[in-house]
């Protein structure tokens, strides 16, 4: 129970103290989702199918390609598979996911 109360204390320090860097990342990652979201729309159709289709491929993108920069270093150094590929991909995603949400304007 104290390990967990210190681990708490000493993240929540680490939030706050990287809080401008995190915003600076979601920004980042907002902003990219748009740019391929407004990219894609020059392919697919303005149709409710072709809207959700578009916003699917924005949404998986992103954290696929953000996953794969580790994995290529990884891959030139080691010359093998990251075992951690997917774990990377849902955290990404959560993170995209949640910012996009709260960010979410109605139309």
């Amino acid at each position: 129970m104290l390990k967990q109360s210190i681990a708490i204390v000493v993240l929540s320090i680490l939030v706050i103290l990287a809080m401008p860097y995190a915003q600076s990342g979601l920004q980042f990652i907002v902003t990219a989702h748009n740019w391929l979201s407004d990219l894609l729309k020059q392919v697919f159709s303005m149709g409710q199918a072709g809207n959700m289709i578009r916003q699917l491929l924005a949404l998986l993108a992103i954290p696929i390609v953000i996953a794969l920069l580790p994995v290529i270093v990884y891959w030139i150094v080691k010359r093998s598979w990251f075992p951690y590929f997917m774990e990377i991909v849902w955290v990404v995603w959560l993170i995209q996911a949640s910012a996009l949400i709260i960010l979410y304007k109605s139309v």
